[in-house]
């Protein structure tokens, strides 16, 4: 309040005493503030806060006299709505010379500040769309937004050069796969954001805009503006939609985050750099929760006679599951002056001790602990060296590195041609795909916010044929450590298709975890597996474009030999599009992300960047680096488990017991008590699922989104999967391979159902197909001698004495599983499908000229007209004669005018005959 006091005029002369304006809150909060109102006259900018009910308000003030430097006054005092009204009033009368307060215009947040050679611009988000729901917080995506000019008097010395890097500026298109959060950390992991226990806002590796953020505030000795004011952008991919599995929803959220580190385009950032940083490096979570709960939490339990009652529990119905995709960790480049679609690999560094890659995995073990998993998709032999060279060299690295490690903690590597595997089509690549990624996760884990469900425990019971007792199920949280690095040389088309066999993998399990199905098995072709399909199909695409300006060009159909009837004329589109982008286009977009990211170097294409006046921002790894050691080339601290089980159990009960003020606090940003809405508004009602999949209607809600599709379904939507179990795994030619299923945790045990179990005690015994029969006697026979069953035969159509079971369950299965046909019925049959071959066969111009004589004597006799003496030729005398004569006369009157009769006996007036149909017949169509 103080800071704002020389803009607030002195009591004047008013009728009545003002509200106090002093705020009552002292303790600082965590509110959602998430709409911002922009004041503004001829000397400051005034910026108000407010959360979703209004009921809490903060205030800034931005100088606009003078563009040398930036300053900002923040009032971390929170105001209710009549306080700021007052503040408000009084701030407008202060400011009375200047303007007042100037017309109010609604904005979204601000995203930085940027200065070019003279003055500074404010960035703010002047347009939002929700584009996520997780545990109460919307993730939005930044659709629009405008960059205006802080001071009011602007004054450029050098206005051609400003107009020229404003332009280079713009061309990082912020209304496009930049996102953001007002309450949820997006820059990190849900495993991060719900056991980490540190203070930490976010991790600015993802924060796109750091530099807008940092760079005003650097020189300054105040500390940057809090988090309500200053929004991380994210740039990469966020994707959600819902799975409805009979009546329960599972939400399934994908997550990209691009590192701003090395970052830029194709044939221009390759390999790694000195500090450790990767080319198109991308964090990739796949969280899976069930909607039971909004929040990340359970309420309290109200009657419980517990001391604890009054506290919030965990909600055990979140899981999350990490990948990373990153340029191979050497020194290498590609020329692009010869004009080439695909331009030859150079090593251009070559390091005996791979000081770079010792660096960045010594970073992966710091963010994700051990193991770390390598799998490398390369090619192995090529009639020209091109990608091989980068095998060699990175195997070679890996081993270099592995030595030093110690035992259990060293690097898993895998290097697999996964080009030459589809193109020969000597191995399946995505069962082979899949066993890789069984054995990851087994070694990884994934995270799962609450214990095993108790009935993979009775599942567990039932399945074990001895006395002896299953495992007890885990009764804590599970957690992640460690990840998989996938790459091949673009880090695009072949990763992007492992890494979404991986999420499959990973789905099933975090399925299972939840409860939702019996095995961590799920089929392709399946409603589930083809939304999560085109969810990672549209990763790819957008990575794709970030990092090449083109859509993928191999796409998981691809692998999966399924391609599409214009995947090829698509692929050749692609290519020439993506030649294009990286030929002409890719120097200039070097150029603009270099300026947003305020990266400044001697060989950097804009030089005006190092003249600017005001330095940028410095790097946030120091150029100058103390050697480290050739052998210990990594902290023995980062080999421990990242993620302890007992901290982060204890942070997630702090994060849920936690009260109004802690980020936990989702209740009025999601529910908006005060806001009159429909349900087809809210995001959550109006999301994606496997309902609005092409070809669903309402009738599909009461079918499994795990049964596969164009097969015979299933007495259970798992039934094939849990009936799997007991018997041999299949072969590796299978679309879905159970490989070292038995080293997961997770899917050791496996419940049959109910159903599934009678499927099972009804095929127990084996049922030959009945032969083909020839005579009723041998019907007969079949028939008595599966009439009943002996009292010691358990099988279906088992051969018993006499008839007493004929009605029995057992023999009405036994007769519907393997019908009989007599030899009637078989005879019968064959006539109908004789006679439908020979209609077939006949010609379709006319008929044959008996059928023509038949239907033309048909259509004479019921208009009459055959009363001719050749018609009646023959032998009809007598009464007979007359009877037929008669008959005749009474069928054509009928024919000719029906009449109508009524209950009383009377009749009415026929309807006379339009058309006659006959007439024509006889005439047109037959002559």
């Amino acid at each position: 309040m103080d800071d704002l006091a020389g803009d607030v005029n002195s009591p004047q002369q008013t009728s009545a005493p003002a509200p106090d304006p002093t705020p009552t809150t002292t303790p600082r909060s965590h509110s959602a503030f998430n709409k911002f109102i922009l004041y503004e006259n001829r000397l400051r900018f005034f910026i108000i806060a407010s959360n979703a009910s209004d009921s809490r308000h903060r205030i800034i003030k931005i100088d606009r006299t003078t563009q040398d430097e930036l300053v900002i006054v923040e009032d971390e005092a929170e105001y209710s709505g009549k306080q700021m009204s007052a503040m408000l009033k009084m701030l407008d009368d202060g400011n009375r010379a200047s303007g007042g307060l100037g017309k109010a215009r609604v904005v979204f947040g601000i995203a930085g500040f940027i200065r070019f050679t003279a003055g500074w611009y404010m960035i703010l988000i002047s347009k939002r769309s929700v584009v996520a729901l997780l545990g109460g917080h919307y993730l939005y995506h930044c659709e629009n937004t405008d960059i205006i000019p802080v001071a009011f008097n602007h004054k450029v010395e050098k206005p051609a050069e400003e107009q020229r890097l404003m332009s280079i500026f713009k061309q990082v298109d912020m209304s496009k796969n930049f996102y953001f959060s007002y309450t949820y950390d997006l820059t990190s992991t849900l495993q991060h954001n719900l056991t980490a226990a540190d203070d930490v806002s976010f991790d600015d590796r993802y924060a796109w805009n750091y530099h807008l953020l940092a760079s005003p505030f650097h020189q300054q000795d105040s500390a940057c503006l809090s988090a309500p004011w200053l929004l991380p952008l994210v740039h990469g991919h966020v994707d959600q939609a819902k799975l409805t599995v009979l009546g329960r929803v599972v939400f399934v959220t994908l997550i990209a985050r691009r590192s701003r580190h090395f970052a830029g385009a194709r044939y221009l950032k390759r390999g790694v750099n000195a500090e450790g940083n990767v080319a198109n490096e991308v964090e990739t979570e796949q969280i899976v929760a069930e909607a039971l709960t909004t929040p990340f939490y359970y309420p309290a339990r109200r009657n419980s006679s517990s001391p604890n009652r009054s506290r919030r529990r965990p909600s055990p119905n979140y899981t999350s599951y990490v990948q990373y995709r990153g340029s191979i960790p050497v020194y290498w480049a590609q020329e692009t002056t010869s004009m080439s679609p695909k331009p030859p690999i150079e090593i251009s560094v070559v390091d005996p001790f791979y000081s770079a890659a010792s660096r960045h995995f010594d970073d992966l073990f710091k963010r994700y602990g051990a193991p770390l998993t390598i799998l490398n998709l390369i090619k192995r032999r090529e009639p020209v060296p091109r990608e091989s060279k980068l095998l060699e060299e990175y195997t070679q690295c890996v081993r270099y590195l592995n030595q030093f490690l110690p035992e259990g903690k060293k690097m898993v590597y895998r290097a697999w041609d996964m080009s030459r595997a589809y193109k020969e089509k000597t191995q399946d690549v995505i069962s082979y795909l899949e066993d890789i990624a069984e054995e990851s996760i087994s070694m990884t884990g994934f995270f799962h916010s609450g214990p095993e469900p108790y009935s993979h425990f009775l599942q567990a019971l039932d399945s074990t044929d001895d006395s002896s007792l299953p495992p007890p199920p885990r009764s804590t949280i599970l957690l992640q450590n460690g990840i998989c690095r996938t790459n091949c040389v673009d880090c695009l088309d072949r990763t992007n298709a492992a890494q979404f066999v991986f999420g499959k993998r990973a789905l099933g399990h975090q399925l299972y975890a939840l409860g939702v199905v019996e095995s961590p098995n799920l089929a392709f072709d399946s409603d589930a597996v083809n939304m999560l399909t085109e969810m990672y199909h549209d990763h790819g695409d957008t990575i794709a474009l970030q990092y090449t300006g083109s859509a993928l060009v191999n796409r998981v159909e691809t692998y999966r030999r399924m391609p599409h009837w214009n995947s090829h004329s698509r692929d050749i589109i692609e290519n020439i599009r993506r030649f294009y982008t990286n030929s002409l286009l890719d120097a200039d977009k070097q150029t603009a992300i270099n300026l947003f990211l305020g990266i400044s170097s001697s060989s950097s294409p804009t030089p005006s960047l190092s003249s600017s006046p005001y330095p940028t921002t410095p790097q946030p790894i120091p150029l100058t680096r103390i050697r480290g050691n050739y052998r210990n080339w990594f902290n023995p601290a980062h080999l421990s488990p990242r993620y302890d089980l007992v901290k982060c159990t204890r942070a997630l009960e702090d994060f849920v017991k936690a009260g109004m003020n802690s980020k936990g606090d989702f209740w009025v940003e999601y529910y908006r008590p005060l806001l009159f809405t429909s349900l087809g508004k809210h995001f959550a009602y109006s999301m994606n699922s496997t309902l609005k999949l092409p070809g669903k209607t309402a009738k599909d809600m009461n079918h499994s989104p795990f049964s596969p599709h164009g097969r015979r379904p299933a007495k259970h939507p798992n039934a094939k999967l849990l009936t799997s179990s007991k018997s041999s795994p299949p072969s590796s030619s299978s679309s879905t391979s159970t490989t070292n299923l038995s080293t997961s945790p997770t899917s050791k045990y496996h419940h049959p159902s109910v159903v599934s179990g009678v499927r099972r005690w009804m095929s127990s015994s084996s049922k030959k197909p009945g032969p083909s029969l020839s005579s009723r006697s041998e019907h007969i026979t079949i028939l008595e001698s599966r009439g009943g069953a002996s009292s010691g035969g358990g099988g279906v159509g088992g051969g018993g004495k006499g008839r007493g079971d004929e009605y029995s369950t057992e023999s009405m299965a036994g007769r519907h599983l393997d019908p009989v046909v007599d030899e009637d019925e078989e005879a019968e049959y064959q006539g109908y499908i004789d006679q439908c071959q020979l209609l077939l066969s006949a010609p379709s111009t006319t008929g044959e000229r008996k059928d023509l004589e038949i239907y033309a004597s048909a259509v004479r006799t019921a208009s009459g007209l055959f009363l001719d003496e050749e018609d009646f030729a023959g032998p009809m005398t007598g009464s007979r004669e007359l009877a037929g004569k008669e008959d005749l006369a009474k069928y054509t009157a009928y024919v000719e005018r029906g009449r109508t009769c009524y209950l009383d006996g009377r009749h009415g007036e026929g309807c006379a005959v339009q058309f006659s149909y006959e007439k024509w017949l006889a005439v047109g169509g037959l002559g």
